[in-house]
């Protein structure tokens, strides 16, 4: 017999489940065709959009205390997802380019929704095991993340980001003022050359030069070579240009999410060269209900960044006094954010009571727009 607190523990994880009824829905719009190849973006965009209004916000926070034992049906989506993607991507690569009964627009919309799935879920989910300490768990990230060719997340995350975020040197912490298009074209130019560094920097502590076997650069390199192979010889030419077409909708969503989620916020500086440390008030907070399902607890960016050993079903949720709030979740905010001016009248008002509540000490931000702080 089970006990009941394992199967209270199994339903209380079940709602961080919702992203593997992606997979199906992928399938269906592959051997259907017409309008059932939109399901994927309604699903992941849509949908969760439409339930975080019915189902509002979601302001508990579970004991942080609670031992990973107790964790195993919230560990187990993030674990089953990378081979529940592989298999699903790859097998529609081989499926659409043997088969004639979707038109070419039918197909481009259906692995743009593919890419909705590998960015939104397994960006996200890779985004979780990458923070874990065993190695498992790091590989998982790391397969997910090659099959959107951005392995390099992993470093520049956990080496720059985490550690730079809110001051000039985090290319991610989108400026005040900078709209999501011209962002987006930076990081894609900044992030790899800052990962690189980053890990060059590590090794250089170990004495070992920049071409060292310990440089993680040859495992992504050789990761996503593996992908590009794969599809080339599943699909031919068509099944790479749809693996490459699926990876840059995945690379835009979380770039968009980054974009969302330091909006315009930034730490202090102290002198010296120094920023004050990382609180839950330098990233934007969000406790909409379905959306922090789906995402699993991504929107509890305050307290990730505050904790980041915390696993996701522990991240805790912060009232206004404490962090900033968005007034909706990641989907509709990064539907808002592709709108630069309709963005920056919804955000700068934000940003500027932000201000006027933490620093009303600052009288002159431009140096946090600049990067030239005069000590």
């Amino acid at each position: 017999m089970i006990p009941s607190h394992a199967v209270g523990r199994f339903w209380r994880a079940m709602p961080f489940w919702m992203s593997v009824l992606m997979a199906p829905l992928a399938l269906i719009g592959a051997m259907v065709g017409g309008w059932t190849v939109i399901l994927l973006p309604l699903y992941g965009l849509v949908m969760v959009t439409i339930l975080d209004k019915i189902e509002g916000l979601n302001e508990e926070n579970a004991d942080p205390e609670t031992g990973v034992e107790q964790l195993f049906w919230y560990r187990l989506v993030t674990i089953i997802w990378a081979p529940l993607q592989f298999v699903t991507l790859f097998g529609l690569i081989a499926y659409v380019t043997r088969s004639d009964h979707l038109s070419t627009l039918e197909t481009v919309v259906l692995f743009y929704g593919l890419g909705v799935m590998t960015g939104a879920i397994g960006i996200v989910y890779s985004h979780e095991l990458l923070h874990q300490r065993n190695n498992f768990e790091r590989w998982l990230g790391d397969i997910l993340l090659a099959m959107v060719l951005y392995s390099h997340f992993r470093s520049e995350h956990l080496l720059v980001h985490h550690w730079d975020v809110g001051t000039p040197k985090d290319a991610v912490t989108a400026k005040y003022n900078e709209g999501f298009h011209r962002f987006f074209f930076r990081v894609l130019r900044d992030c790899p050359r800052s990962a690189w560094r980053a890990e060059v920097r590590m090794l250089a502590r170990r004495k070992l030069g920049p071409l060292s076997r310990r440089n993680p650069f040859w495992r992504y390199w050789a990761l996503q070579a593996l992908m590009l192979a794969l599809a080339l010889i599943i699909g031919g030419w068509v099944g790479l240009a749809l693996f490459l077409w699926q990876a840059l909708v995945a690379v835009w969503l979380l770039e968009l999410t980054n974009y969302v989620e330091h909006y315009g916020l930034t730490r202090k500086y102290l002198g010296h060269g120094k920023f004050e440390h990382v609180k839950p008030h330098h990233s934007w907070n969000a406790s909409q209900t379905a959306s922090n399902w789906l995402l699993i607890n991504l929107q509890r960016h305050s307290d990730h960044h505050y904790k980041p050993d915390r696993r996701f079903p522990l991240l805790q949720t912060y009232d206004e006094s404490e962090a900033p709030q968005l007034p909706y979740g990641y989907p509709l905010m990064g539907a808002i954010a592709m709108v630069p001016p309709v963005w920056r009248r919804m955000m700068n008002p934000r940003v500027r009571r932000w201000r006027k509540m933490y620093y009303p000490e600052i009288t002159d931000w431009a140096p946090y727009k600049t990067g030239r702080h005069v000590d």
